[in-house]
């Protein structure tokens, strides 16, 4: 399993050991979105929606996703998270909203598994708001953005 570290010289799944990494400044962004029609789209940046400020819900709820990662994903680890801001956009151009997150912390290990987090569930929670009205919407483009900070470095994704 060679490159994998979720996995010990058995092939057995294992958390990780970061104890003898340094403490280092860490960010990752995210970036996703929710394709609906104009229709719902107007629905939902009028705040018009039954359930209430979809926006609003889905962005408290893409800050709880990303700060109960480590409960969600088995073998990552519990994160002290210094900061989470989830942005959501309305493109008129899908029609929908693009949902990113940044996630930063001090720590041994990155937090890109939040940052994707925050995303998934944010794209989650607008669905579920609105899906009374429009069933057919679709998440996509769920992906990591940007990764800096530990011995890897940077990463920036090609757009």
């Amino acid at each position: 399993m060679s490159g994998l570290t979720h996995f010990d010289d058995q092939g057995q799944a294992h958390m990780v050991d970061v104890s003898g990494k340094p403490v280092t400044a860490r960010v990752a962004v995210a970036r996703g979105h929710v394709v609906m029609s104009a229709e719902t789209l107007a629905l939902v940046t009028s705040g018009a929606a039954k359930k209430g400020d979809v926006l609003g819900v889905a962005r408290l709820a893409g800050i709880m996703g990303a700060k109960k990662t480590a409960d969600l994903i088995p073998l990552c680890h519990p994160l002290p998270i210094t900061k989470v801001a989830v942005e959501l956009t309305p493109d008129a151009s899908l029609p929908g909203i693009v949902v990113e997150a940044t996630v930063k912390t001090g720590g041994q290990t990155g937090v890109e598994m939040e940052a994707l987090t925050a995303v998934s569930v944010a794209c989650l929670t607008i669905y579920d708001m609105v899906k009374a009205v429009e069933k057919s919407m679709r998440i996509e483009g769920i992906r990591l953005i940007l990764k800096d900070g530990g011995k890897s470095g940077r990463f920036e994704a090609q757009e």
